[in-house]
């Protein structure tokens, strides 16, 4: 199946300490690029899987679920392993959502992560609807692009595929109750305004991860990596791998 332009994976290779990073629901790695190329800038290898289902069409999408993402996230981090020495991962909303899950099935080989705007539960009563709607309906009205910055555009479905979304709304509770195994340091960045994961979500992540650090994020909505708050993430996670990692270069 074709995919979209600019949701390609991104490999770029770079020194010993290695950072996965990975998209959200319907989105693509065009949400990661900038981030990837500013962390690659800095001397780290960074790669960051295109998640099966996305990139491509909607219909898709709805034949895939979060075991298969977690999978390919997976896969993407034993690749960066065989070639690091030490890998952080990263993630954006479901991206997050991944990203911690590896931290709590791989504790022992995450050397930290950094999520912004992590989905874990929502509040939304058509979510909570979603068993029926699914059985219903193909797929429901899209979320993509929530961005404060004018201008900017991200490559995301114009719909949400249903299936799907009830495949990632049933692993959060998984998701939830085993973040106490996550051992690595953790730093979550929060959009104060964030019209797609309510703050709930990083309420939850909090009181999980004891560990974790927060950092409210106050010019951005949900697609922070995009929005004008990238740069604040941007040098913030550099600083936590040089923190975490001694051996990265830059």
């Amino acid at each position: 199946m074709d995919v979209l332009p600019g949701a390609e994976p991104i490999d770029l290779p770079g020194g010993p300490v290695g950072v996965v990073l990975c998209h959200g629901f319907t989105g693509t790695t065009q949400s990661m690029r900038p981030w990837a190329e500013h962390l690659s800038a800095a001397g780290l290898s960074v790669v960051a899987p295109r998640l099966p289902g996305h990139g491509t069409t909607v219909q898709d999408l709805n034949t895939t679920r979060f075991s298969e993402w977690y999978a390919e996230l997976e896969r993407a981090f034993d690749d960066l392993r065989s070639r690091c020495d030490t890998v952080f991962v990263m993630g954006l909303s479901m991206g997050g959502t991944l990203a911690l899950r590896l931290a709590e099935e791989r504790a022992d080989q995450v050397a930290g992560a950094v999520v912004v705007n992590t989905a874990l539960t929502t509040e939304r009563l058509d979510a909570k609807l979603l068993p029926v709607l699914a059985r219903l309906l193909p797929s429901f009205k899209g979320i993509g692009s929530d961005i404060k910055k004018p201008g900017a555009v991200e490559l995301a479905y114009p719909r949400i595929a249903l299936k799907a979304a009830l495949s990632l709304q049933r692993a959060w509770p998984v998701v939830l109750r085993d973040l106490p195994r996550i051992t690595c340091p953790v730093l979550a960045y929060r959009s104060q305004d964030d019209h797609v994961v309510e703050p709930v979500s990083g309420r939850l992540l909090l009181e999980g991860i004891p560990q974790a650090q927060e950092r409210v994020l106050l010019d951005s909505f949900h697609v922070a990596t995009l929005d004008n708050d990238a740069p604040v993430i941007f040098a913030g996670s550099v600083e936590f791998v040089r923190a975490h990692a001694p051996a990265a270069a830059g």
